[in-house]
């Protein structure tokens, strides 16, 4: 770990590596309830299925599945230790080589998936009228997410083989101990750092966006009762021939047919006209 003081720390590396990420935090856990609690029915990812099918059918596979193994590849490498997987025979350089190749295909997939969903909400019309402001917010932060994240992976890797679990994984994981310590984020390349605050943003404005979906899951299904569908007895509506298209009837006609197959139904009494 390359050693920094103190005195090396600014008033802004406070407030980027300190302040900022508990203001977007707490931004998120609070949006998200106000969110539930007050715009429920807003709740929803507002799907344009509907409008076009054909591009979304490749692009959203793509991009979730894709995200998945970014946000899994994330987890091990920010929340797990080090010294974990050292610890059960995985070497550095090991490690290094399996998130390189996975974290360039996993990034490949959202990426592509990420270009044909903004493609298609730029050229279909009634797809680009259902796009509000939020919307094309959250698809900036979210493309600049990715797509610093892809460099981080050359950067990281291949060109300065910078170690972000020595200092960065420490840095993050001090934030939920409530120890985050700027002086881990001094040396870090400027693509991990901006990666980092974009990242951060994004998570500020997720809570007003339709990303609140990645929350949501149709857990009521598990005991809901099972919809049953009766068909009613042939004659209970009465005994007229079925004809298409549109019928002149009488009015009195109508009424005692409708008297009649209640009578037999047995559910009213309907007098005479």
């Amino acid at each position: 770990m390359i050693g920094t003081t103190a005195a090396e720390v600014t008033i802004l590396d406070i407030f980027l590596w300190v302040i900022l990420p508990y203001v977007c935090l707490a931004i998120f856990v609070v949006g998200h309830w106000w969110r539930y609690r007050y715009d429920k029915f807003g709740w929803t990812t507002r799907s344009s299925q509907l409008y076009e099918s054909r591009l979304l059918r490749w692009g959203s596979p793509l991009f979730h599945f894709g995200i998945l193994f970014v946000v899994g590849g994330h987890i091990i490498g920010l929340v797990i230790p080090k010294s974990w997987t050292e610890a059960v025979g995985i070497s550095n350089d090991a490690y290094h080589w399996i998130a390189v190749i996975t974290g360039a295909i996993a990034g490949f997939c959202t990426v592509v998936g990420l270009v044909i969903l903004i493609y298609r909400r730029r050229t279909v019309g009634p797809v680009f009228s259902a796009t509000t402001v939020n919307d094309k917010v959250m698809y900036v932060f979210l493309a600049a997410t990715i797509f610093l994240g892809m460099a981080n992976t050359i950067v990281g890797n291949i060109l300065s083989h910078y170690d972000y679990r020595e200092e960065l994984s420490v840095w993050f994981r001090g934030i939920f101990w409530f120890q985050p310590d700027p002086a881990l984020m001094l040396s870090a390349p400027m693509s991990f750092k901006l990666h980092a605050i974009v990242a951060f943003l994004l998570f500020a404005i997720w809570p007003f966006t339709r990303l609140v979906h990645v929350f949501s899951a149709p857990i009521g299904y598990l005991w809901r009762p099972y919809v049953v569908y009766r068909s009613r007895p042939a004659g209970q509506f009465g005994n007229r021939p079925y004809r298409r298209g549109w019928m002149r009837e009488d009015v009195g006609d109508v009424s005692r047919e409708i008297g009649a197959g209640r009578a037999r139904s047995g559910s009213s009494r309907v007098p005479r006209h």
